[in-house]
């Protein structure tokens, strides 16, 4: 069974049902959760860098642009450890040994490497739905932690379903 979970959370639409699936596991099984979020400036939401000119025409403007990013990473910052306190707080109620952290770097690489130093037995997390050209352009951190993850995978795939207009949320499982 299951000892330690790593949960892999973003912003997505779908983190609150990879959060909820995590957490009904954890119950089942008696698991701890480890609740993660990478900062990464290729996540939904995330404010864009600003891109600044090799040529000074307007003084003071490159600096400007720079302290507005800043502050949006700042709110982006705490608006993901007040996503990842929220999923605590709730995992706790429920009587689930719940933990969180926040790293910013390349996403795949964190779990990875996050499931490996915490000794995870499980890592559960969604995947965007990238595919073709798209997906070799922007990577896929479903499919880098599929391959390099030192324990099982439990990835949940959303699917919108274009007739009816609606979201449904498809549950894979992967073991590495």
């Amino acid at each position: 069974m299951f000892n330690k979970i790593l949960v892999a959370l973003d912003r997505s639409p779908m983190g609150k049902q990879v959060f909820e699936q995590a957490l009904a596991l954890a119950k089942v099984t008696g698991a701890s959760l480890m609740l993660v979020h990478v900062l990464s400036a290729e996540e939904e939401g995330s404010p864009y860098a600003p891109i600044l000119s090799n040529f000074d025409y307007y003084p003071g403007i490159g600096s400007q642009s720079f302290e507005y990013y800043q502050k949006q990473w700042d709110i982006f910052k705490n608006q993901g450890i007040q996503l990842l306190q929220s999923f605590c707080a709730q995992a706790n109620t429920a009587g689930v040994n719940a933990e969180y952290t926040q790293h910013l770097g390349s996403p795949g690489r964190i779990i990875c490497q996050l499931a490996a130093s915490w000794g995870a037995d499980l890592i559960v997390m969604g995947r965007r739905g990238h595919a073709g050209l798209k997906e070799l352009f922007l990577g896929s951190v479903s499919n880098y932690v599929l391959h390099h993850a030192p324990c099982s995978v439990h990835v949940m795939h959303l699917i919108t379903d274009v007739s009816q207009g609606e979201t449904v949320v498809q549950e894979k499982a992967s073991v590495t």
